[in-house]
């Protein structure tokens, strides 16, 4: 769809790095354009790209790095629409020179980076290049000046799917979202300290146990990390795990565990859980947050398609492998690794998972299934397969944090801008298996 085109040449936020020294600005984005490549070129995730950082001996450094490279990543089609504006013909998407035209141009329309400052740092990325085509694409876009819309455009084809499945408004809601950075959500081991931490922490809740900050700098000095009080968890993954009536004692299977934070809710209530996930390395961080949290559970490593528990549960708690285009937010890398997903492969593997889970679970007992993708496909078309013996279990308004509201036929679906600061996509539905 078509956006508002007004300047947004915004300020420097509160916590941003602000270094521009030539010494360590060419460093930094060095590193910046090598994430950018290994995403966009290689198709590796960002979280793996940040190896490129590793040269960076100062945090303000390895911080700007970062931020640009997600600044490229969240404006990319804009930015591409920019030098393809300034040149005779169009770079190839692969193209050093782009690359370095879009770190450029993201320190210089986001980051406030200064014009002169923008192309002394650009040029020595093209190392032995097209320096005069750099130079003067940079030169041509300085003098108009330049300008990117008020929001991203989303890449194809996600602006397109998304306006099908849940309307204009969504894309819209969508596109500011993705614009900025968002405030980091947090779930609290003890919800009776609500209160306590969102005052300790500058932040508010949206429901007990939930702190919603916009803190910057490392989580690990933040208050309560040392002691374990509280884990990074976006509100709306933290639902799946509230919207599963587990008490204490009861026996509680956590299917595709990592990177854990459902396995510590539902520990943190006393569950006796078990936390099963493909591999013991995916495990590891689900490992130390329980270490950090004083919390316990059982650690299994094991395909689960092939894996046989030595007894049935109390409750199921099944967060699927999807495409994960639901953290955009967070994660824009998303919206340039999923574009072509062909989703027959997840969306068999989804539903031999749910058939494998509706097995092992008690009668009376409830199962929740989740997504974080915004593809229906994944979601709602999953949940609409009834399982013999497990008819779907109604969710209430009542059970959800203040402004978010069940679907009619009883799932819930997040979408962004569904509450204030917004929330990643999430689709949820509970089952209840019949008694014998």
């Amino acid at each position: 769809m078509t956006q508002p085109n007004p300047p947004s040449r915004k300020p420097v936020r509160s916590g941003r790095p602000t270094t521009n020294r030539d010494d360590s600005g060419v460093a930094a984005r060095r590193a910046a354009m090598k994430m950018c490549q290994m995403v966009l070129d290689r198709g590796a995730p960002f979280d793996g790209a940040t190896v490129a950082m590793d040269d960076l001996a100062l945090p303000q450094d390895r911080g700007l790095a970062r931020l640009l490279a997600l600044t490229v990543l969240r404006w990319l089609p804009d930015l591409d629409a920019l030098i393809d504006s300034a040149t005779p013909r169009p770079l190839p998407v692969d193209a050093r020179a782009r690359h370095v035209l879009r770190v450029a141009l993201a320190g210089w329309l986001r980051l406030d980076t200064p014009p002169h400052a923008v192309v002394a740092t650009a040029l020595p990325l093209v190392e032995g290049g097209p320096r005069r085509l750099v130079h003067g694409v940079l030169g041509s876009l300085i003098r108009r000046p330049a300008s990117l819309p008020a929001t991203p455009h989303l890449p194809n084809p996600f602006d397109v799917a998304w306006a099908r499945d849940w309307g204009v408004a969504m894309v819209e809601a969508a596109s500011a979202a993705l614009a900025e950075e968002p405030a980091t959500d947090l779930t609290l081991k003890d919800p009776a300290q609500t209160g306590h931490w969102a005052q300790a922490l500058d932040g508010i809740s949206l429901a007990p146990g939930h702190v919603r900050t916009a803190k910057k700098g490392s989580i690990t000095e933040w208050p309560g990390f040392a002691e374990g009080a509280w884990w990074v968890q976006d509100l709306a993954a933290s639902l799946p795990a509230r919207l599963l009536p587990a008490m204490p004692g009861d026996r509680v299977l956590d299917m595709c565990a990592a990177p854990g934070g459902k396995t510590l809710q539902l520990a943190a209530r006393g569950a006796r859980v078990t936390a099963l996930d493909v591999s013991d390395h995916r495990l590891e961080r689900v490992r130390d947050n329980l270490a950090r949290t004083g919390l316990t559970a059982d650690l299994v490593a094991a395909d689960a398609l092939r894996w046989q528990p030595d007894g049935l549960y109390d409750h199921i708690l099944l967060d699927a492998p999807c495409s994960a285009t639901g953290i955009f937010r967070r994660h824009p890398d998303v919206l340039h690794l999923k574009g072509s997903t062909d989703l027959q492969p997840v969306t068999l593997l989804q539903a031999a998972l749910l058939r494998r889970a509706a097995q092992w679970l008690k009668p009376g007992g409830r199962l929740v299934y989740a997504t974080c993708s915004l593809f229906p496909q994944e979601g709602e078309r999953i949940a609409e397969r009834v399982i013999a013996g497990l008819p779907r279990e109604l969710i209430t308004a009542d059970e959800l944090p203040a402004g978010l509201q069940p679907a009619a036929d009883g799932w819930v679906r997040t979408l962004p801008g569904q509450v204030e600061g917004g929330l990643d996509g999430f689709f949820v539905a509970r089952f209840r298996k019949l008694a014998d």
